[in-house]
């Protein structure tokens, strides 16, 4: 009798039974090069709102111990402080559809550690969603209500100020998130062939600089301040490498090789697994 072909097994993950949503869709028949340059571009967003946000509003409005000054100048900036949230809100939102397209490109290299990255870049959104709440809460506290007529305006700046003074400590959790899916990042690069390896080495040592900065922030916030601004160049020049590599497109002849090992991995799983039952 003769043997059945075997089925081709293509690389994709499971459609789910409600059928697949329209973003997976395009995402799946995007062409690589295509998806690294809207992952690059989404990166960039990310790295110029991020300097706008975090650091030119802070460096701008607040003054460090001096709640009074701090709480006149977002009154008389309110516009400037409100832009910041809005672009950090923007950045929040670039997060999603950029963990989605590089987990869709990784996936080929190592499908869980590209899963593993994801859920690091989600967790890490989720976290600084849940801090940049906080951020709104000097505008309700300066804006007058009625209700605040039971505080003194020197009671309201000091709780005002609050808020502005515990970033730090929240960038830092968050901070320790992004760093481990920054690792699984540099990993995934340096094994992937269709990058430079090199790209892959710097986005380690971005990640490792955010964790050594987080966790002496954490232990010893004295010896974290010395490490300023050193300590942040090598994450800045990495991070900057990976976007601009991924702006300038993947090489797609090594992709598709991927591609074409991970597919035989799966049928190789798939055919063992038939064998085995």
């Amino acid at each position: 009798m003769k043997a059945q072909p075997r089925p081709k097994i293509e690389p994709r993950d499971p459609e789910p039974r409600t059928g697949d949503s329209k973003v997976m869709k395009w995402i799946a028949g995007a062409s690589p090069p295509h998806l690294a340059r809207i992952a690059g571009g989404l990166y960039l967003i990310n790295i110029v709102g991020g300097a706008f946000a975090i650091g030119y509003i802070p460096a701008m409005l607040v003054v460090s111990g001096d709640a009074a000054a701090t709480a006149h100048n977002i009154q008389a900036h309110e516009l400037l402080y409100r832009s910041g949230l809005a672009v950090h809100m923007i950045i929040l939102a670039t997060n999603i559809p950029m963990g989605l397209i590089l987990y869709d490109l990784f996936k080929v290299v190592n499908r869980r550690l590209a899963l593993l990255s994801l859920f690091f870049t989600l967790v890490g959104t989720a976290v600084e969603g849940a801090n940049l709440l906080n951020q709104f809460t000097p505008l309700m506290l300066l804006g007058g209500g009625h209700y605040l007529s039971a505080f003194t305006t020197e009671q309201l700046q000091a709780l005002a100020y609050i808020p502005l003074d515990s970033p730090a400590i929240s960038y830092n959790i968050q901070q320790v998130i992004y760093a481990g899916g920054l690792l699984v990042d540099g990993y995934l690069v340096f094994k992937s062939t269709f990058l430079p390896r090199t790209v892959g080495v710097l986005i380690a040592i971005a990640g490792l600089c955010y964790l050594t900065y987080s966790f002496a922030a954490f232990l010893a916030p004295s010896f974290a301040a010395h490490l300023v601004p050193y300590i942040q160049f090598p994450s800045l020049v990495g991070e900057g490498s990976y976007c601009l590599w991924l702006l300038v497109g993947v090489n797609v002849s090594r992709w598709e090789m991927q591609a074409s090992r991970a597919t035989e991995r799966l049928q190789s799983r798939y055919f063992n697994s038939v064998d085995g039952c």
